[in-house]
């Protein structure tokens, strides 16, 4: 499979589950915008049979290596991502795990039972990154980690797939600054994670971002049916750094808001 394909495969998969995302999409097009992915993201946990290589292993045959990694002491999540060193126009992948460790007993329980239950087979192949949950569920057990990791409660519920897409704004024509595409989103009906402020970053940082709230979809649960905020769109404007390069890299206090865009909306 080309590496074309293969995000193809995983945009498709994304969007089932995210439908404003394509609704966007249509929108940015309809202004006359081609659009371009900055990245696409993951959630895994560092369990000794997943973790981030587990997931990073699917995208080095294609030549993406790891450039950078980030700390979100308070989320308790460790990160990594990783660019294409044969073709720099390819999205980046960013990929985050729970460090459960750190999470109680009763968590850690939870998590090892649901890895327990996916195949060893799963595990070695790139169908992994959209086989969507692979474990039986509750919605009784999702509330449970909800109350103390929305991040492992996202997890439970959706298993393998993108996180999220990334609208680069640095290619559109029609909006140049992130401001003005919140607004332009806002304006047909799309609600904008507002978490440290509806823009995350500065210029200085080089990167500003911002995001939509996670769509909720309704999920089917092994004691009934429930919404659940399922993934989001991101934008990310990039600016060149005193080399003249354009900033590839994340800033972490930006990320870790990003984070709550899989929050419930209020």
């Amino acid at each position: 499979m080309t590496v074309e394909a293969f995000f193809e495969q995983i945009w498709q998969q994304y969007v089932q589950l995210n439908p404003e995302a394509l609704k966007i999409n249509q929108l940015l097009q309809a202004s006359g915008d081609t659009v371009f992915n900055d990245h696409v993201a993951y959630r895994t946990l560092n369990h000794p049979k997943l973790g981030i290589q587990s997931l990073a292993k699917m995208f080095t045959p294609y030549g993406y290596e790891p450039k950078g990694d980030y700390h979100f002491e308070a989320k308790k999540l460790y990160a990594i991502h990783l660019e294409n060193s044969l073709n720099p126009k390819l999205p980046k992948v960013f990929i985050s795990e729970l460090l459960t460790e750190q999470l109680s007993q009763e968590l850690q329980s939870t998590m090892n039972t649901i890895v327990d239950q996916i195949p060893d087979e799963k595990l070695n192949h790139q169908s992994i990154c959209t086989a969507g949950r692979l474990w039986d569920a509750s919605f009784k057990t999702y509330q449970n980690l909800y109350a103390e990791s929305e991040y492992a409660a996202w997890f439970y519920a959706y298993g393998f797939c993108a996180n999220h897409f990334t609208v680069n704004l640095n290619s559109l024509t029609a909006f140049k600054e992130v401001q003005d595409l919140n607004a332009f989103l806002q304006k047909n009906g799309f609600a904008l994670n507002a978490s440290g402020g509806l823009v995350k970053g500065t210029p200085s940082d080089f990167l500003e971002q911002s995001s939509t709230m996670a769509y909720e979809m309704s999920l089917q649960f092994s004691d009934g049916q429930h919404k659940v905020p399922s993934c989001y769109y991101e934008f990310a404007k990039r600016y060149p750094m005193k080399n003249g390069l354009m900033y590839q890299g994340f800033v972490a206090k930006s990320a870790d808001k990003i984070f709550e865009s899989t929050n419930h909306r209020k």
